[in-house]
């Protein structure tokens, strides 16, 4: 049989008639675009892997049960899914952040560890990222998944647009709002983002 040939309603079709080899195929098919997305969002290799362990599991639990209508767009509500495991994730991690002095760049004696320039940049850069990505968490919800769809998972705002169920131009007014809010944050927080 071949796999490729076969569109993923056909596949979803066989698993629901009993071919429990059908849902493996299709998984297989999307596991990679699904664990780079994920990836993207959590800059982590582990935990996404273990985000992506739970997206399949909740993708094959909601199809038995039967909550699943086909749309055409399987891919899109993966990735959906995956979304918003991220985002639990992100959540849960919120109220449980502290740094170690490793984490931070220093040693016993408080001496930065690192001397090279370029492991400098880094940091700050490192220290950038994570200044920005807790400004988003504070945007609208809206605007919060453009923003992380569009520069951490690399979606176009058609896709976006797609995921989301709304139309391209309400996708890319998202994105405007979103930078308004965030320059206004930033200038509010004196942050220097250079």
């Amino acid at each position: 049989m071949n796999t490729q040939v076969l569109s993923d309603q056909v596949l979803l079709n066989r698993y629901l008639s009993g071919d429990r080899d059908a849902i493996s195929l299709l998984i297989e098919r999307h596991s990679s675009r699904v664990r780079d997305y994920i990836r993207m969002m959590v800059k982590d290799r582990d935990v996404a892997d273990d985000i992506l362990q739970e997206t399949l599991i909740k993708v094959v639990r909601v199809i038995d049960e039967g909550r699943y209508a086909d749309t055409g767009k399987f891919l899109s509500w993966v990735l959906r899914i995956a979304h918003n495991q991220v985002i639990d994730y992100f959540r849960s991690q919120k109220s449980a952040r502290t740094v170690s002095e490793s984490d931070a760049g220093y040693d016993m004696l408080g001496t930065l560890r690192f001397a090279e320039r370029t492991i400098e940049d880094r940091i700050v850069s490192e220290q950038i990222e994570a200044d920005v990505r807790r400004l988003i968490d504070f945007l609208p919800d809206e605007q919060r998944e453009v923003v992380m769809m569009r520069y951490y998972a690399g979606m176009s705002f058609q896709e976006i647009a797609d995921q989301t169920d709304v139309s391209i131009n309400t996708a890319l007014g998202r994105m405007r709002y979103a930078l308004i809010n965030l320059r206004k944050m930033i200038k509010e927080n004196n942050l220097i983002l250079s």
